[in-house]
């Protein structure tokens, strides 16, 4: 126990305070610290590290029995108060990971260093270290930390140790956070209660007693899928895979799975990571529909948080956000990754709370290449070592079993249908037929002539070009050079034509590929990778009302340059198609994504993080804030312009001031449109842009926005000039 309050001799020494709250009430270094080890050594034991929490805990703030910090609390300058806990960590107990999660408790986690070339003053750990030490270190021993008899794990395995440390600053970080909060409050914020998973399981099989007794094939064979699913769930802990065509009924069946097997092993909670915003809304709709609202917890950037809350249970999704403290999570493959790379407190905080839980990954085809060994690497290595059973969920199941290897020591892939082939035979609703080489003015003849089409290209500029060769009436274009909100009233416009039997022509990129529940009769799509190909026939005869023989998906080529991943995705397509008569059964699918893998061979880590972590970067050891620095599963190189509507003056009035905060960010992102740096330039230099302070800008030049086809970026939307 650490003792701010002693005496030497016959002489009583200071008291000193960690926190002073507003109404002018004191904590005292003792009970903070008191209370974080408690509640970081309970997170930690999640993944068998409860000695470590309780070491972290203690010691990461007794730097403020200072006279200095004391003056900090009425005040005063900000005061180094984390490296004495880190040289205690680091000198006396020997912990150097437990040295680095105290070190960047606030400002996020430094790389180690080098012991040997690092000096005094280098911004790693190391460097800290010996710039403080003198300072610090005599300082440290006055304080009797917990022991930490456990041996220090993963010595042979650097990148699952370098996860160990992550999780281990996660724990610490949320502890510190909440017992903070709790003082500061004068009570926890945070005393909602959720349904056990138990009874989640309950309510989730008695919603789902209405499907008992299907009537028509469909339902026989979502019956199926469920039953794999309840079957599969009494397995141990481990690696499974869902491999549902479309219209199996995989969400909930994936819940099912998820429950049961949480239930049978113990496990803390359900986490639902999806690629897309748009998926994630109408699963987390479905959840909160079957579960309630306060147990499923929905966080992307587009969540609109309430400012108020129901006032019976206190909960607040805003808050728990910061921890993924609910039962089921639901939540985005960007959040989901890059706060498991990122070294800040903020974006860390929720990971110890993965640890013992069912991580369901929805569409996982969807795991960008140049991305794909630092995202399986983790996956694997949270379920060797950290508690947690992973599920990857899609129709077109990549090849990642040799990546799986190595990260789990060969566990294998366990998958839970049982008879895949006769599924997709099954749910067959479609016929594609493969035309080779077109043109654009050829294809938008093609186009024209159908009553009700969807046509699917590779880019933003070849979108609009065919777009604006269609016949005006019943056509419409989609991109992201359309703004959230614009696009949004489009796809309910498409839906309700094609509801009412009109012309509805509509040409798109691949955003509507996944997450938009859309139902054409006819589907062109711009050969690309199969799983795209494959996606795209998923919006066509969607309800399998119609023959698959009167369902055509037409694949075709334009002859267009793209992308070098894009050639190697159009590469191995076409092996696929001319191997395979259906391009869309299974064997084809997994022929594709073999013959993916052997075309892009080690380009699967773009960023090296995975070798960074576990070889060091230019002599530093466990480099997290260089890999934090690296690490973007979207591309970085693009910048928000916002399209002033009659909805969002306000909004963009606080952006424009410099008033924005979190929430204005958010909101305002229904607005936005992100576009390449060198457009961004080009319409910045061209008087088309208010610049903001935040690195985006406002649209001043409403000739540039387009009501069918957004952001135009070419010369042609300069302003009209008078001479």
């Amino acid at each position: 126990m650490v003792v701010v309050m002693k005496t030497r001799g016959n002489e009583m020494m200071k008291c000193y305070y960690a926190h002073k709250a507003e109404d002018g009430r004191l904590q005292t270094v003792e009970s903070h610290l008191e209370g974080t080890s408690v509640l970081a050594e309970r997170f930690a034991a999640d993944f068998g590290a409860s000695q470590f929490g309780a070491l972290v805990g203690m010691a990461h703030d007794i730097g403020k029995c200072c006279d200095d910090f004391q003056n900090r609390l009425n005040g005063g300058p900000i005061v180094d108060h984390s490296s004495a806990g880190a040289i205690a960590c680091a000198g006396i107990q020997n912990r150097p990971i437990c040295a680095i999660c105290v070190a960047g408790h606030h400002s996020g986690l430094p790389d180690f260093g080098n012991i040997v070339t690092d000096i005094a003053g280098m911004p790693t750990l190391v460097g800290r270290i010996k710039a403080k030490k003198r300072d610090f270190y005599d300082f440290a021993k006055e304080f009797s930390l917990p022991e930490t008899t456990e041996e220090p794990l993963f010595e042979n395995e650097p990148f699952a140790r370098s996860l160990w440390g992550r999780m281990l600053f996660s724990t610490l970080v949320d502890a510190d956070y909440l017992d903070t909060e709790a003082f500061m409050k004068g009570k926890s914020v945070r005393d909602w209660s959720h349904n056990s998973l138990t009874e989640l399981l309950d309510i989730l099989r008695a919603y789902m007693r209405k499907y008992e007794n299907p009537s028509s094939p469909l339902d026989v064979l979502r019956t199926k899928v469920r039953k794999d699913c309840n079957d599969s769930a009494n397995l141990d802990r481990g690696l499974f895979s869902l491999t549902v065509p479309t219209g199996g009924g995989k969400t909930l069946s994936s819940m099912a799975f998820a429950l049961n097997h949480a239930v049978k092993n113990g496990m803390s909670r359900i986490i639902y990571v999806i690629p897309y915003t748009s998926i994630i809304e109408q699963n987390a709709a479905v959840f909160a529909s079957v579960f309630g609202s306060k147990n499923v917890l929905e966080h992307h950037s587009e969540v609109d948080f309430k400012e108020e809350y129901d006032s019976e249970d206190n909960w607040n999704p805003k808050l728990a956000t910061e921890n993924w403290d609910a039962p089921i999570i639901v939540t985005t493959a960007v959040q989901f990754f890059e706060s498991f790379y990122s070294n800040r407190p903020s974006k860390t905080r929720k990971l110890h709370n993965v640890a013992n839980s069912v991580v369901v990954f929805d569409e996982a085809q969807m795991i960008p290449t140049k991305h794909l060994l630092p995202c399986i690497a983790l996956i694997g290595t949270l379920v060797k070592h950290f508690g947690v059973s992973a599920v990857l969920c899609t129709a077109t199941q990549p090849f990642i079993q040799d990546i799986m290897n190595e990260y789990t020591q060969g566990m294998c892939i366990h998958e839970i249908s049982t008879d895949i082939g006769a599924m997709f035979t099954a749910l067959k609703r479609v016929e594609y037929n493969y035309i080779g080489k077109t043109n654009v003015d050829d294809l938008a003849d093609k186009i024209s002539c159908l009553n009700q089409v969807l046509c699917i290209v590779n880019t933003r500029k070849t979108a609009r070009e065919l777009f604006e060769r269609l016949p005006d009436e019943g056509s419409f274009h989609l991109s992201t050079l359309m703004y959230p909100e614009h696009r949004k009233k489009v796809l309910n416009t498409i839906r309700k034509r094609l509801s009412a039997g009109l012309s509805c022509r509509v040409i798109s990129t691949s955003l509507i590929e996944a997450g938009v529940d859309i139902d054409f009769p006819t589907v062109f799509r711009e050969i690309n990778g199969l799983d795209s190909i494959v996606q795209a026939a998923g919006r066509c005869n969607r309800e399998g009302k119609r023959p698959a023989a009167e369902s055509i998906v037409t694949v075709f080529e334009l002859g267009k340059r793209n992308p070098s991943m894009v050639d190697i995705c159009i590469g191995a397509a076409r092996e696929t198609i001319e191997k395979f008569e259906d391009i869309g059964s299974a064997e084809a699918i997994d022929y594709y994504f073999k013959a993916y893998r052997s075309l892009i061979g080690t380009g699967i880590d773009e960023s090296e993080s995975v070798k960074n972590l576990s070889f060091g970067y230019n002599g530093c050891t466990l480099p997290y804030k260089t890999v934090s620095e690296n690490f973007h599963m979207i591309d970085q190189l693009t910048k928000t312009v916002y399209i002033p509507t009659a909805d969002n003056g306000e909004l963009l009035s606080r952006i424009k001031n410099g008033n924005a905060d979190t929430t204005t960010f958010r909101l305002a992102g229904k607005y936005g449109v992100n576009v390449y740096e060198r457009d961004y330039i080009n319409l910045l230099e061209s008087g088309d842009l208010d610049e903001t302070d935040y690195g985006s800008a406002i649209l001043i030049n409403e000739l540039r926005y387009d009501e069918n086809c957004g952001l135009g970026l070419g010369a042609d939307y300069g302003r009209a000039m008078f001479v």
